[in-house]
C-alpha cells in the first residue's frame, strides 16, 4: 500500500521526532545563497558595499584612535544627573567633567540611564547608538543602495565624531528618525524633545506628518513652559552655554541623516539636487510673480478669497486641520 510519506534523507530531532527531509532545506539554502549571489554581480551594489566598507574603516580607525578620550560628552551627561541628584551644580562640576548645558528640567530625562554604572552606561549609550544608526542605514539601503553608501561616506566623520564622544548629536537624529515613523502624537513629542535639546531639528518640522506638527508644535510650547518655570537655572544654563569656546562644529552636518526618511522614500532620492527640479521650481515662482504682478490694487480673487484666507488655509493644512 501506498504511503503518503515523501521518501528521501530525513533530520531526526533528540526527542525522536521525526523532522523535515533535508533535501528541502538544502534546496531554501541553495535558493537563498544564488539570490544573494545574483545581488553580487549588480554593479552599482558592489559600489555601494565597498563605500559601506570604506565608511566603516574611518569611523572604526578614528574611534580606536581616540582610546579613553572617547565619551567625555556622555560622561558630562552622566555626571551631571548623579551631581543634581546629590544637590549639587551640575553646570559647574569639578574637573575631570565637562558642564552640563542643556535645559534644567531635561535632567530627568537622563536620569534612568545615568543610574548605571559608568562603563555599563557607556556601552549602553554607545552600544544603542550604533545599532540604531545601522538599522536605519539597512533601511535606506533596501531602498538606495548607491545613495545610501555615498551618503554614509560623505557623513562618516561627523557620524562617527559623535559616536566617539558619545555626543547627544547623533541620538538626537536617531529621534527624528523615530519621530518620522511612529504616531503622530509620539513623533511630535520626539521632534519636541530634540528641539528642546538642541535648536537644530527645528528645521526638520517639514519632514514630519502633518498631525504630528501640531502636536509637535504643542509639545515645544509645554517645553516652553516648563523652561519658564526653571528660569533662574536657565539663566544658569544661558551664561554656561555662551561662555563654551565655539569652535566650527562639523559634527552637526551628522542632522543630515534625518533627511534620508523623506527623501529615500521617494523614487529617485536626489530629485531635489536635478536641474530639471530646480527648472519647475523657479518657473512655479516666475508664474506666482507674474499672477501677483498682474492683479490690481485690492482685487479678490472669488476662488481663493483674501491672502489672509489663504495663509490661514495654508497653514491648517500644514498642521492636518480639516479646512
Amino acid at each position: 500500500m501506498a504511503s503518503g510519506i515523501a521518501s528521501g534523507p530525513v533530520d531526526m530531532r533528540p526527542d525522536g521526532l521525526v523532522g523535515r527531509p533535508t533535501r528541502r532545506r538544502r534546496g531554501v539554502l541553495r535558493r537563498a545563497l544564488r539570490r544573494q549571489v545574483s545581488h553580487l554581480r549588480d554593479r552599482r551594489r558592489l559600489i555601494a558595499i565597498l563605500l559601506l566598507a570604506l565608511a566603516g574603516g574611518i569611523g572604526l580607525a578614528g574611534m580606536f584612535a581616540r582610546g579613553e578620550l572617547a565619551g567625555v560628552d556622555a560622561r558630562a551627561y552622566w555626571a551631571a544627573v548623579r551631581i543634581w541628584l546629590n544637590g549639587g551644580d551640575p553646570y559647574h562640576p569639578a574637573s575631570p567633567f565637562m558642564p552640563y548645558v542643556y535645559a534644567p528640567w531635561l535632567l530627568p530625562v537622563f536620569a534612568p540611564w545615568a543610574l548605571l554604572p559608568w562603563d555599563v552606561a557607556w556601552f549602553v549609550w554607545r552600544g544603542g547608538t550604533i545599532v540604531l544608526l545601522l538599522w536605519t542605514v539597512a533601511w535606506a539601503y533596501r531602498r538606495h543602495p548607491l545613495a545610501t553608501a555615498v551618503t554614509a561616506l560623505l557623513l562618516a566623520f561627523p557620524a562617527f565624531a559623535n559616536l566617539d564622544t558619545g555626543n547627544i548629536n547623533l541620538v538626537l537624529v536617531l529621534v527624528l528618525w523615530g519621530a518620522r515613523f511612529t504616531r503622530p502624537r509620539t513623533g511630535g513629542i520626539l521632534w519636541a524633545l530634540a528641539v528642546a535639546m538642541k535648536w537644530i531639528p527645528i528645521v526638520f518640522l517639514p519632514i514630519l506628518a502633518p498631525k504630528a506638527r501640531l502636536h509637535g508644535v504643542v509639545f515645544l510650547a509645554v517645553a516652553a513652559l516648563l523652561t519658564l518655570a526653571t528660569f533662574p537655572l536657565t539663566l544658569v544654563q544661558l551664561s554656561v552655554l555662551f561662555a563654551l569656546p565655539r569652535p566650527a562644529r562639523l559634527d552637526y552636518l551628522v542632522f543630515l541623516w534625518a533627511l534620508v526618511p523623506s527623501l529615500w522614500l521617494k523614487p529617485d532620492p536626489g530629485w531635489f539636487l536635478r536641474p530639471a527640479t530646480w527648472r519647475a521650481w523657479a518657473a512655479r515662482l516666475v508664474a506666482t510673480s507674474r499672477a501677483w504682478r498682474g492683479r490690481p490694487r485690492g482685487h479678490v480673487d472669488p476662488a481663493s478669497g483674501r491672502p489672509s484666507h489663504r495663509l490661514r488655509a495654508a497653514a491648517r493644512g500644514f498642521f492636518g486641520l480639516a479646512a
